[in-house]
């Protein structure tokens, strides 16, 4: 577990202010010439030692991710994209670093555009985050002030603008190709890759998308040095991580852990356990909605990153924790989430644009207790066909919820099937 003294975010629960001479009180900008004026290799060799992965969801290594990035700046200049469109149900991590930890991330987005050589710098906001975005950009305004940013920003002859971009409410903005069309004033919708970000994005030029928190957390990375964050978690795993529960537990909560914390211990030390003990956990979804749902007897012993996880066949995703006690339906709790993505697919793939329509009305039926035994298989073989076969994960995040549903109550779904019994809420008030 998380020492005290390990923490990054120490006022992730705006105790205390979130202005700029708050933020320099708790270690912000702290040093930031010395390095500002580390060498563009350094600052990526020390976040690949460290061994962060990207925490929005997919995991992928960020230091690996930036080097990617040319190495020389032609005509086409480089471009630094964060994304803080976070609309994952469950997740709700990124918005209070947007609250009350703002300079950690506008720091950040300094150092990382150094490192890749961009000059420039966008955050892609949620549209209905007001407050997070008016506090945002008062700290970025305050840093302008400071000559922290702009023209030689810090003194340190980097010249580096950071820009907040609203969207408008686009679930499937924060794919990170469907955010560059949105910040190009186009519709929001994936684009095909390959050309990646890296060689083709924001106006045809080279460009990284990196999540708020993996941005945010690369100042004290560089501060405290690669080792001492590598010696967070476990092997491949590494670091501290915010946790967001919810659901049935006494306490819901955002809270930073170390990465590999045991599931069990996480909702009992920090959530006040589940809501009338943990004999009565049913299942959680522990990545936000689009990772498959776990039993209990799994949630006994599972960790949290990203391998073990996956191990059990599930993900870490952005770590919105959810947690259902036995009161919950959960044929009809996966089938509400079948309408969230029914709802945000962009259209642009007939299998996403399809088969979400099939698999919530099929689920829809079965919530009332209409279908036969045999849709259940029906069910399972039409989220294969969308798995996999869409530009964006938005399809797989579609079919992994149900895949789970079935992989694990698939009795409780029978048994629905077989009683003809409706759920005691009617389906309509789920949409």
């Amino acid at each position: 577990m998380l020492h005290d003294s390990d923490r990054i975010f120490t006022n992730l629960y705006g105790w205390h202010g979130t202005d700029l001479k708050s933020a320099r009180a708790r270690g912000d900008w702290d040093g930031i010439a010395g390095l500002l004026e580390r060498s563009h290799e350094d600052v990526i060799e020390a976040i690949k030692a460290s061994g962060l992965r990207g925490r929005g969801g997919a995991g992928f290594p960020t230091g690996l991710k930036w080097s990617f990035m040319p190495k020389e700046i032609t005509t086409r200049p480089h471009y630094l994209i964060v994304n803080a469109d976070e609309s994952e149900p469950g997740t709700c991590k990124d918005r209070d670093i947007l609250r009350y930890e703002p300079h950690k991330l506008v720091e950040g987005s300094l150092l990382a555009g150094k490192a890749m050589r961009a000059h420039v710098g966008y955050i892609y906001i949620r549209g209905e985050f007001v407050n997070e975005a008016k506090a945002l950009q008062t700290a970025i305004d305050e840093a302008y002030q400071a000559k922290l940013l702009g023209k030689n920003a810090a003194n340190s002859g980097w010249d580096f603008d950071l820009y907040l971009h609203r969207g408008a409410g686009a679930y499937i903005c924060g794919e990170e190709t469907a955010l560059i069309e949105s910040l190009e004033g186009k519709k929001g919708q994936p684009r095909l890759k390959p050309p990646f970000p890296a060689g083709v994005g924001l106006y045809g030029c080279p460009s990284t998308v990196n999540n708020v928190e993996t941005i945010a957390v690369v100042p004290t990375i560089l501060r405290r040095g690669a080792e001492w964050f590598a010696g967070l978690g476990r092997a491949g795993n590494t670091g501290s991580k915010l946790f967001c529960i919810s659901g049935h537990v006494n306490q819901p909560c955002n809270v930073e852990e170390e990465m590999g914390i045991p599931l069990k211990t996480l909702i009992e030390k920090h959530a006040g356990g589940v809501r009338g003990g943990w004999n009565n956990l049913l299942a959680v979804i522990p990545g936000g909605s689009s990772t498959p749902l776990i039993p209990k007897d799994i949630c006994n012993d599972v960790l949290m990153d990203f391998d073990s996880l996956q191990e059990a066949q599930t993900g870490l995703g952005t770590a919105g924790v959810i947690v259902m006690d036995k009161s919950t339906d959960i044929v009809q709790a996966i089938t509400r989430i079948a309408y969230f993505y029914k709802h945000e697919s962009c259209g642009q793939c007939t299998p996403c644009r399809e088969g979400t329509g099939w698999m919530y009305r099929m689920l829809e039926r079965m919530v009332r207790g209409e279908a036969t035994l045999e849709e259940i298989d029906i069910l399972y073989d039409v989220t294969k066909q969308v798995e996999g076969h869409t530009i964006c994960a938005l399809g797989d995040a579609a079919a992994w919820p149900i895949q789970g549903l079935i992989r694990h109550f698939r009795p409780a779904l029978e048994a629905r099937l077989k009683s003809k019994t409706p759920a005691k809420t009617p389906i309509e008030s789920v949409a």
